[in-house]
């Protein structure tokens, strides 16, 4: 709900390529991303939805075998809560709405952020690294 409400404020301040700068390097930015992360398989069309598709079930098959794992309902959520929203600009718009574009990194969104977090949050599920309680 984030992610698509800071999309739409984004899309509806700024046209298409427009820039502002903010503070420390960082821009607000209006661009769309065709690809998956870093622009990747931006010419991929359906592949991109496949790609994404396939790897939220594996992530909620895993979830489905292991519910009680610490820290794996945080990860998931945080998986689940970015790939949908950016699932919902391919369909809707058949590319994501990035905005945060620091200097050295490309663009990126709110779900971006969340899908960042969860696979950190999922790796260190996998290692063993998150604590119940």
């Amino acid at each position: 709900m984030v992610d698509q409400a800071t999309k739409a404020i984004v899309s509806g301040s700024l046209a298409s390529g427009e820039s502002v700068s903010l503070v420390l390097g960082i821009d607000l930015v209006h661009v769309t991303n065709r690809g998956i992360a870093f622009g990747l398989l931006g010419d991929g069309g359906d592949a991109v939805l496949v790609v994404t598709t396939a790897a939220l079930a594996l992530v909620l098959v895993w979830f489905a075998r292991d519910p009680g794992r610490p820290g794996l309902w945080l990860a998931v959520g945080l998986l689940v809560g970015g790939a949908l929203g950016n699932l919902a600009d391919r369909v809707r718009e058949d590319a994501v709405t990035d905005f945060i574009d620091p200097s050295l990194w490309p663009a990126f969104n709110v779900a971006d952020v969340a899908i960042t977090v969860g696979a950190l949050v999922l790796v260190l599920t996998a290692l063993g690294r998150v604590e119940s309680g």
